[in-house]
């Protein structure tokens, strides 16, 4: 019998569901920034449904990222889906 292998699962900053890692995009926030995860630094998790919705996205972006500054968050976002894809 095959031996079923371990998956972590990790949860949405935005809408709190649990998923497997690999289904997630992991971001890090540095200096009130947004960059992919690199190795070191605290992360978090979003999940391809809340990065369709802007409105509840934006809201988990600022509260991450300790940043008032919407606009360029979401345009960083942005930029970091259309390289990653």
């Amino acid at each position: 019998m095959a031996k079923k292998f371990y998956q972590a699962s990790r949860m949405c900053v935005c809408c709190r569901k649990r998923d497997f890692q690999q289904n997630m995009l992991r971001l890090r926030c540095s200096d009130s920034n947004i960059e992919i995860f690199k190795g070191s630094g605290r992360t978090f998790y979003l999940c391809d449904n809340c990065l369709e919705d802007d409105k509840k996205l934006s809201r988990s972006l600022m509260r991450q990222c300790k940043s008032g500054d919407k606009d360029k968050l979401m345009n960083k976002l942005k930029e970091i889906i259309t390289d990653d894809r």
